[in-house]
């Protein structure tokens, strides 16, 4: 029974191409997807209007040429808004929301289209960061470069995915230019950190970046939030045909293993106490980028890397009283290990007055994992610096060995552009319960995706399109025959326009989609094993808008509705209902002033924000609202070089997140957490 407790509260918490008969001859275009090119993204980085995104497709697309919704945060914006992490970075994109667990520095915490992401949607690199039971790969902010958020089923090109989408985090990886960095932070609470970012070339043939960083502190209510991190990379160039890229990262970290908590009045409880509150996790990971272009047009792709995560918690339980009228404690620790690689043969040929980009490719992802838990109780009012640690005494192993054959084809005809693909997955489980009594299941699932996409891109920058997909994600959860469940399937259909002109900086986006996730798991009503029952059904719209004026003012700009209902559920009353922890309406705006040069007090900027989101439901019996709410952030920052050339690259900074200290309680089906307060942060950098 713990074991489903525990198991559910981290999935909770991290849980055919029209062709023209006109008798107009058109004009043969060349497909631009061909490859991905650190340099040209880094230039797409210096703004917060991206023009590109290598994820939507694995090639450098222009963004207005791919018929699904895409939000893409660059190093730019992340500077502009001066986040701290990935809750902070992709709070001000359309279709997004956070904070349905409240504050919880364990998890990044992103649903999109109201579905979940933290535990299905994580992904680094174009690869995922799994999690099996409760310890995941922990995402530092300062190590990238830009985000980008797909919305919508990918599984064609990503195989194991949320129906809603991914996040995939770009690293910082080397450039051909020299470039150093070195930042100190200081603000709330305690907060202390050092970073830098050193990269350039060491000769003709090898660039090379190393990242790194050092914090100690704490977050809202006595939640620690210390990290220790370094992540180097190269990239040797051999020849302009071939280029190998090698990067690794290893991470340690402490945070608190609950983050339950609840609003009396003005003050905040912790459901645990901070002294005996823990979570340590050591994360490693080491990979590489190959990519080689052969004589015959073909390019070659393997995107390779391996990981482990290390984890070891504790906390105290205040609320589950005992019969004796004890404390409840709980130990957990989790070796998490990793492989995956994706290999890729992409050919640009023509048929006819069609240009294709066609990409072929065969992924492995094997995953495993060796979980164990214990508990015990300590009197109540005990101090925390006296409770020991309990003792493991349920041991677990699990597995995961999956391989994908997938192809994908990007076609242009005139101003058409169209996208087609399809992938096969075959999966394997293994779930094990160690010792005396055990018990091994096993589950091979075999998984067709599709997806299909249409675009009209006028030569006012108008592009309207339509476009269909499918996903899945295989399911460790058990039955109660001891069988691992079928996959958790999605499907969408969404119609929407772009609108980027060419050479003009500004874009605005929007999208009407119908989104179907089917095959959930859900507790039968032992709450020890599960069915393939649950179903939901999300349709909404989306409206982003992005520009940067010569003035100096830049603006972002996003609203989502959301309607979320349940259509299928193992209580039947529960149909119809809404789902817990949806808002119905988020709605954000960010704008930001850059004194000119000719002004009285040049290098100033100005920078705030709101963010603003309708009530929801505490449970999905829809008993209770959880409030809604209105938040405001700002940032101000000076460059002393704009003044003084000497002063050349330092710059100072202060932002603040949650300007009214707003704290509202947010309660999802019986969990209860409370939001992160204000925050207020200094920072002072140095470039050269």
């Amino acid at each position: 029974m713990l074991v489903g407790v525990v198991t559910a509260t981290a999935l909770n918490a991290c849980a055919a191409l029209a062709q023209d008969s006109s008798a107009t001859e058109l004009e043969k275009i060349t497909v631009t997807g061909d490859g991905l090119d650190p340099q040209s993204i880094s230039e797409d980085n210096s703004t917060v209007v991206p023009k590109r995104t290598i994820s939507a497709t694995k090639t450098d697309t222009p963004l207005v040429e791919i018929p699904r919704a895409i939000s893409v945060v660059t190093r730019a914006e992340m500077d502009e808004r001066a986040v701290t992490d990935m809750i902070q970075a992709t709070r001000y994109s359309s279709g997004v929301t956070t904070g349905a667990f409240g504050y919880d520095p364990r998890f990044d915490q992103i649903y999109i289209r109201g579905i979940e992401t933290t535990t299905t949607g994580d992904f680094r690199d174009g690869l995922r960061q799994p999690i099996m039971n409760y310890g995941s790969f922990v995402t530092e902010v300062y190590t990238l470069d830009r985000i980008e958020i797909l919305k919508g089923p990918v599984s064609v090109m990503y195989g194991a995915a949320s129906a809603a989408g991914i996040v995939n985090r770009i690293s910082k990886f080397p450039l051909e230019e020299e470039h150093h960095e070195v930042e100190l932070q200081y603000g709330t609470i305690g907060r202390k950190q050092a970073a830098f970012d050193f990269g350039g070339p060491i000769n003709d043939e090898i660039d090379y970046r190393l990242v790194g960083l050092a914090r100690e502190g704490e977050g809202s209510y006595d939640i620690a939030d210390d990290r220790y991190l370094l992540q180097p990379s190269a990239t040797w160039k051999p020849s302009e045909d071939t280029t190998f890229t090698v990067y690794g990262l290893a991470q340690k970290g402490e945070t608190g293993a609950s983050a339950w908590s609840y609003l009396e009045g003005n003050d905040v409880f912790l459901y645990t106490d901070p002294d005996f509150n823990s979570q340590k996790v050591e994360q490693y990971q080491l990979g590489y980028q190959l990519e080689h272009k052969f004589e015959n047009g073909l390019t070659f792709r393997q995107n390779a890397r391996a990981g482990d995560v290390d984890l070891k918690a504790h906390y105290l339980n205040r609320i589950l009283i005992n019969p004796d009228d004890s404390w409840p404690t709980t130990a957990v620790t989790e070796d998490l290990r990793s492989y995956q690689i994706d290999n890729q043969l992409e050919s640009q040929f023509d048929t006819g007055s069609i240009s294709h980009t066609l990409l072929g490719g065969l992924d492995y992802t094997w995953v495993s994992s060796d979980f164990a838990m214990g508990s015990s109780s300590v009197a109540a009012n005990t101090p925390g610096a006296s409770i020991p640690v309990p003792a493991l005494d349920y041991f677990t192993g699990s597995s995961l060995n999956q391989t994908g054959v997938y192809a994908q084809d990007q076609m242009e005809l005139g101003n058409w552009r169209a996208v087609a693909g399809l992938r096969y997955d075959w999966a394997h489980q293994e779930s094990t319960v160690k010792g005396t009594g055990g018990s091994t299941s096993e589950k091979d699932d075999g998984v067709l995706s599709g997806q299909i996409g249409l675009l009209y891109l006028f030569d006012n920058g108008v592009a309207p399109y339509v476009s269909y997909g499918t996903s899945f994600v295989p399911s460790t959860a058990l039955s109660e025959d001891g069988s691992v469940l079928d996959p958790t399937k999605g499907r969408q259909i969404e119609v929407g326009v772009k609108y980027q002109p060419e050479g003009e900086n500004y874009s605005l986006s929007g999208a009407v989609y119908r989104l179907v996730e089917t095959g959930k798991p859900q507790y039968d009503s032992s709450f020890l094993f599960s069915e393939n029952s649950g179903e939901n059904t999300y349709t909404g719209f989306e409206l982003e808008g992005r520009t940067q004026f010569e003035n100096g003012i830049s603006l972002i700009a996003a609203y989502t509705y959301a309607h979320a209902e349940i259509t299928g559920n193992i209580d039947e009353a529960l149909i119809g209902n809404a789902p817990s922890t949806i808002p119905r309406h988020v709605a954000s705006l960010w704008v930001n002033y850059e004194m000119p040069e000719t002004s009285a007090i040049p290098g100033l900027s100005v920078g705030g924000g709101i963010r603003a989101m309708s009530n929801s439901f505490t449970s999905d019996a829809n008993t209770a609202r959880n409030p809604g709410a209105a938040y405001f952030d700002a940032v101000i920052s000076y460059d002393f070089g704009a003044r003084s050339p000497d002063l050349k690259g330092l710059s100072l900074a202060v932002s603040a997140t949650n300007l009214a200290d707003r704290r509202e309680q947010v309660c999802t089906d019986g969990y209860c957490y409370t939001g992160q307060g204000r925050t207020v942060m200094g920072s002072l950098k140095f470039k050269w």
